[in-house]
């Protein structure tokens, strides 16, 4: 039998070998698993490219109606804010002055008339006369000078009553354009001058109505070269389409196109001015109000998608994305990413068909470390881009 210090030193070699295999397992314990992340295989695919721009409406054609002639306002048959056509008669001047510098002007030209008449008789007497010695040449000349006077007269004549008639046509203030007519600026009763061009109204073509956008430089100078390379067509079946939408987001229902690009930047903003043409028969667009337009300019062709959760800016404000390789290994890329089509980023350069980038469990991951991959469910169709 063993005495008390014999089991214990037993015990203890027993007990040895077990705590050393519990160290190790301890160990064993305590390697960290491969993270698992999500990741989206990206595929070369085609999107739609379009150009998102603020804007305001413009009328394609403004008229201010002035006052040609002096005179009082006697009549306004207008309604204010109406729709008012090509010569329709906006204001009547009082005629009655300018009656009278025709009727003036009138008797002066049939007294000029007659003078011709006499002068031209007395002429072709003295000429008669002339042959026969009956008369001097001195008297003749005088005759025919005399006659080239009188009508001179006349053509002064017709001139002053064609004068006097334009100026009692000019008593019927009409609209030159048809459009919408804004408030009078005159009432009944006032004096109006024609030294002083007085305002009296007004009048917008509002259909068809421009849009001016607001376009940066640099977008501007992609534009042309996207117009010279034919990819961007601004004339014929396949001109540049133009979507409008409202102040308060709804789309406008009829399609503009796109007429021109301003050759002159902006100073202050460093803007140029594109502009677009809309049809407005129900007058839904105002001149003023603020839109915003989206250019159709064709196919973005070899581009990748990637949604947005999946890129990041580094310090220097470049787009980066993870990238998990062959060895599932994470390396970072740097890429070019300037548009978005709906919820995803539209890569230019910088990933390649068929590579895994990861769009959840990026804090879980650092640059070279291994990793287990889940694929991520695909999202729906691409979308329009829209340039930023």
């Amino acid at each position: 039998m063993m005495n008390p210090a014999q089991r214990a030193v037993t015990a203890c070699a027993v007990l040895l070998p077990l705590a050393i295999a519990g160290c190790g397992g301890s160990k064993a314990a305590a390697v960290l698993p491969i993270p698992e992340v999500s990741v989206v295989t990206v595929h070369t695919t085609s999107v739609p490219l379009t150009t998102q721009l603020p804007g305001r409406t413009t009328p394609v054609t403004v008229a201010q109606v002035r006052a040609r002639v002096d005179g009082i306002v006697l009549t306004r048959p207008f309604k204010e804010g109406a729709d008012v056509g090509s010569g329709q008669q906006l204001y009547q001047i009082d005629p009655a002055p300018y009656r009278a510098m025709l009727a003036s002007a009138e008797a002066m030209l049939a007294n000029a008339e007659a003078a011709v008449a006499s002068a031209t008789l007395l002429a072709e007497r003295y000429k008669a006369l002339l042959a026969g010695n009956g008369v001097a040449q001195q008297d003749y000349d005088n005759a025919v000078a005399a006659r080239g006077v009188a009508e001179a007269n006349v053509a002064s004549g017709k001139a002053a009553v064609q004068t006097a008639r334009i100026n009692l046509g000019y008593t019927n203030v009409v609209s030159p354009i048809k459009g919408r007519i804004g408030p009078s600026a005159v009432t009944q009763g006032a004096y109006v001058q024609a030294s002083a061009a007085t305002l009296m109204a007004t009048v917008q073509q509002l259909d068809p109505i421009y849009v001016d956008l607001n376009q940066s430089s640099v977008q501007g100078l992609q534009l042309r070269r996207d117009v010279a390379s034919g990819k961007l067509k601004l004339t014929g079946p396949g001109r540049a389409r133009v979507t409008l939408f409202l102040e308060d987001g709804t789309q406008y229902p009829l399609p503009g196109s796109l007429e021109f690009t301003d050759v002159t930047v902006d100073p202050g903003t460093g803007a140029v001015t594109v502009r677009a043409l809309f049809p407005n028969p129900k007058a839904v667009l105002l001149p003023g109000m603020f839109v915003r337009a989206r250019i159709a300019e064709g196919m973005n062709d070899n581009v990748v998608l990637v949604p947005q959760v999946g890129v990041t800016r580094d310090a220097s404000g470049k787009a980066t994305t993870l990238v998990v390789g062959p060895d599932n290994k994470v390396s970072v890329r740097t890429i070019q990413a300037l548009r978005t089509s709906g919820t995803d980023w539209v890569v230019d350069s910088g990933l390649n068909d068929g590579e895994k980038v990861i769009v959840a469990g990026v804090q879980k991951v650092k640059p070279g470390a291994a990793v287990k991959t889940v694929e991520a469910p695909s999202g729906p169709a691409p979308a329009p881009v829209a340039s930023n």
